[in-house]
């Protein structure tokens, strides 16, 4: 837990690119191939539940506790104070339902739904940044005037 805390300040502090926000899901989403093995097969309703609960409730509070702006011509991550609260609620969220899931299901199909719960909740998490940034790095600078369009008939 400390070292996600560390590494989420140091995070922070650097400038956000759009790599940064696309690697995390597109890294985690080769995790799918558990599924080739029958031993982390979980029901379709189930999977879908636990895709779903990490994508509406969990990802909530890392919705509410971030954001990108514009700082000094770079985008940098915006979090409230709240957000490391967030993290380790989660966390033990988290390790409290995994306990209560293990003794109905195997410990490969609870690894299965928490993994399909935390996808939810990552994807979800950095779809609103990747729009986010997208808007802010469609959008001028703030206090650089953009280029003038030439005026008609100028050649």
């Amino acid at each position: 837990m400390a070292a996600v805390l560390a590494w989420r300040v140091r995070e922070g502090r650097s400038v956000v690119t759009l790599k940064k926000i696309v690697m995390p899901p597109a890294g985690m989403a080769t995790g799918f191939s558990m599924f080739f093995f029958p031993i982390f097969r979980v029901p379709l309703l189930w999977g879908l539940a636990a895709f779903l609960i990490g994508a509406v409730i969990f990802a909530y509070p890392l919705l509410a506790t971030t954001d990108l702006h514009r700082v000094d011509g770079v985008i940098r991550m915006k979090r409230s104070n709240a957000f490391f609260a967030v993290i380790v609620v989660l966390a033990v969220v988290r390790y409290l339902a995994r306990g209560y899931v293990d003794t109905f299901l195997s410990l490969e199909q609870t690894g299965a739904v928490f993994y399909l719960l935390a996808f939810g909740m990552i994807l979800r998490w950095r779809a609103k940044l990747f729009f986010a940034y997208r808007a802010l790095t469609a959008s001028p600078a703030i206090g650089t005037a953009a280029l003038p369009e030439e005026a008609p008939g100028c050649d």
